[in-house]
């Protein structure tokens, strides 16, 4: 099972001495960041993206072709890549070349985006979210699988005999998977693509999700994939410790309360009990996060959010020492003797990918609405 963590990449200021990093700062203790998770044996970085204030991380690839330079195992990814305003085509060449110069280590998260004023932003209109996932996908799958493709849709100039470059690393599209906190047709999309289906369930209670990670394991099984319980799944979480419950309470509720995301809104007692944050010792984290499975089965990617709402660089770093030292390798041990031998136990990556090309092919279905 993977483990890592994602960044939304806020610029917030530290509630406890008012001041707010630039945002070289941020940028700079991001990459900070995702090097030190690769040191304290973390799978998988994934940053955000956004094109909004108090956000930086307007240009993913940028930011992790600079990090895969700086590592040499972790998995880079996003956490969300925005498949409804960026061009497919631009999506397709980006992520090929992001795979080259990481030797392989790359997937990505795709989502529609919950900012309205960025679709006009990029010439679309969010009332066409979903259509513009779909045609958006379909296109980008082309491009990464077809070395020359001609296509018409609605939502873009058309394309004829168009090869996208550089082609993916070694013929081999990276991983995909499709983020969603709500919407239905997002998890039939993953389904229908054999992709991963990621529910970022850090806002609302597991009930929720659990609907949305059976639909997908549900429709994963309908077209052809395998079982439902082998379905590609991963989850998000929010964690704050302290070798102390009581001091992670205290330190981390002035973070909680102005957090640009879910600040001044239900008290961080109300939010620990409805959602995955955890806010108390490693051993809490571990006891929290185990029960996961008991509500969404097996799932082979677990992420965590730890550098929001204006926490400062050093206990971000103190936080990755807790989570890589004393909470995953637990959690490793823990999941993987719960599971069964014929569910995954990794999401597919690259080498996996290119050993599965190399063997037997597949037919993909030929309805998304079959």
């Amino acid at each position: 099972m993977q483990f890592g963590i994602f960044t939304v990449g806020d610029v917030t200021p530290d509630p406890t001495t008012g001041r707010t990093p630039t945002e070289a700062e941020r940028i700079k203790a991001m990459v900070t960041i995702a090097e030190h998770a690769e040191a304290v044996g973390l799978d998988v970085f994934a940053t955000g993206e956004h094109h909004n204030p108090p956000f930086v991380p307007s240009s993913p690839t940028t930011m992790l072709g600079y990090v895969a330079a700086r590592t040499s195992r972790i998995t880079l990814s996003t956490s969300t890549t925005l498949i409804t305003t960026n061009d497919p085509v631009k999506i397709a060449e980006d992520y090929a070349m992001l795979q080259h110069l990481a030797d392989g280590r790359v997937d990505l998260m795709l989502g529609r985006g919950n900012t309205g004023p960025v679709y006009p932003w990029f010439g679309q209109d969010i009332a066409k979210s979903v259509e513009l996932t779909v045609e958006n996908y379909q296109l980008l799958r082309r491009l990464w699988d077809e070395e020359v493709v001609t296509w018409e849709g609605q939502f873009r100039t058309p394309l004829q005999s168009f090869t996208s470059t550089p082609r993916p690393l070694d013929g081999v599209a990276p991983f995909v998977w499709h983020g969603s906190i709500r919407t239905p047709q997002v998890a039939e999309i993953a389904a229908y693509f054999g992709d991963g289906y990621f529910a970022n369930n850090i806002f609302w209670p597991k009930e929720h999700y659990i609907r949305l990670i059976e639909l997908y394991r549900q429709r994963w099984a309908h077209y052809g994939h395998g079982a439902p319980e082998q379905a590609i799944v991963g989850l998000g979480g929010q964690v704050f410790m302290r070798k102390n419950s009581q001091d992670a309470v205290r330190e981390f509720r002035p973070y909680f309360d102005n957090a640009p995301v879910y600040g001044h809104g239900p008290s961080l007692e109300d939010f620990t009990a409805q959602t995955p944050l955890t806010v108390g010792t490693p051993e809490q984290v571990v006891e929290k996060t185990l029960t996961f499975q008991e509500f969404f089965g097996d799932y082979q990617r677990q992420l965590f959010l730890i550098d929001h709402a204006g926490l400062p660089l050093k206990t971000v770093l103190e936080q990755l020492d807790l989570l890589g030292g004393e909470v995953v390798p637990v959690l490793r041990k823990e999941f993987e003797a719960r599971r069964p031998a014929h569910v995954p136990s990794d999401p597919p990556g690259h080498a996996s990918r290119v050993a599965a090309r190399a063997g037997l092919d597949t037919v993909a279905p030929t309805s998304l609405s079959a």
